[in-house]
């Protein structure tokens, strides 16, 4: 679990370091093989003292270069192709460059999908766990190739953050095109060149300092950061966001120093297995809650109780992921629900006492437990 400074060089003994693929391609959109380089003569330098993961953009970008493509594909089809061309080259070039340097790396292609499932989320952890005792450095990539939402969303922010809560990182560092987040200016909306050095809560209002932005070869942009941020921070992890192009920005960030904007790990993140319900599924169905019921999951960390359910939707089976909205449809929490959607619909609106009778003994007394659920913001 990350310490609240997250940056000294004693407290992060794992970091994840994502790289976007503006930060490692030429202005002409090539690869840039001595900035790949560069990258790993740093790592290098605070490997042995700390696991490290690398979370990459640029498999489409390198397709493109092999393939001669000048603009970015626009079909789903057509990126996933250039994808499974990208990700053999780019990978090539990252096994030369950390060789050079003494180390091995390994290719790790996730998805969210493939962690939705407890089981593919702990497998996760015990291959990155066995990678890490051979001294290894993972290099992550979305499997671009069959993930369409992925392709769509995040450049690869976001799957920084799951990696972070998979590997229970420290210190989730963002090398981007840009030194770190900006103010806005209230009255214009436009950004300034006031940098914010460090933010101790990530606040709706700081989310609105975020623009976003796409570019030629990537997608994704501060807001895309931001959210990543905020995922990372609640699973006890600090995040800055750095110019990739900063001399030695990753010792000097490891060491401590104050480079672009940081963000303090919540003081209470969430425990593993509440990790995985917050940040790695996709929810299988909703139940739908009550005024009451929100405000006691919300403000007084309760148990979702029968009585508080309003409907169901969706088809789900006891133990799956599900969403919990209030009336509007707003999504207000993730938990396991300890019944079948047809059970909770023959629950809903009764007490607790009633389940017995309604569904049959030994059932428990509770819709989804609280040691099952983490309530807060999931939309994307």
């Amino acid at each position: 679990m990350a310490t609240s400074d997250g940056g000294a060089a004693s407290a992060v003994k794992r970091i994840v370091i994502k790289v976007g693929t503006s930060t490692l391609t030429h202005k002409d959109g090539r690869l840039n093989e001595q900035y790949v380089g560069e990258l790993a003569r740093q790592i290098r330098q605070i490997k042995p003292d700390r696991d490290v993961v690398l979370v990459t953009s640029g498999a489409i970008r390198a397709g493109m270069e092999r393939l001669g493509l000048k603009r970015r594909p626009k079909s789903i089809a057509s990126l996933q192709a250039n994808a499974a061309v990208g990700q053999g080259l780019l990978m090539q070039v990252y096994h030369q460059a950390f060789y050079w340097h003494g180390m091995t790396v390994a290719q790790v292609l996730l998805t969210r999908e493939g962690l939705a499932q407890r089981s593919g989320y702990l497998n996760a952890c015990r291959a990155f766990s066995a990678l890490f005792d051979y001294g290894v450095v993972p290099i992550v990539n979305e499997n671009d190739t069959v993930a369409i939402e992925d392709i769509r969303f995040g450049d690869n922010d976001m799957l920084a953050a799951l990696v972070t809560c998979v590997v229970s990182a420290d210190l989730l560092l963002i090398l981007s095109d840009v030194d770190g987040l900006h103010e806005v200016d209230a009255d214009s909306g436009a950004i300034t060149d006031r940098l914010i050095r460090e933010v101790p809560v990530l606040t709706p209002e700081v989310l609105r300092h975020g623009k976003d932005s796409t570019t030629l070869a990537g997608t994704g942009g501060m807001v895309s950061k931001l959210h990543a941020a905020q995922r990372a921070t609640r699973a006890g992890a600090a995040v800055i966001i750095a110019h990739g192009k900063e001399p030695d920005v990753i010792p000097r960030v490891v060491a401590g120093e104050c480079l672009g904007t940081r963000f303090q790990p919540d003081p209470n993140g969430l425990r593993s297995r509440k990790r995985w319900v917050a940040f790695a599924p996709v929810a299988v169905g909703t139940i739908v809650v009550n005024a009451g019921a929100k405000e006691s999951l919300t403000r007084r960390n309760a148990s979702l109780l029968p009585v508080g359910v309003v409907r169901v939707e969706g088809e789900f089976s006891a133990g799956d992921l599900v969403a919990i909205a209030d009336e509007s449809g707003w999504e207000i929490g993730r938990g396991l629900s300890a019944f079948s959607s047809a059970e909770v619909q023959r629950v809903k609106g009764h007490h607790s006492q009633d389940i017995a009778a309604l569904i049959g003994a030994g059932r428990g007394d509770v819709v989804v437990h609280r040691d099952n659920l983490v309530v807060g913001d999931f939309e994307e």
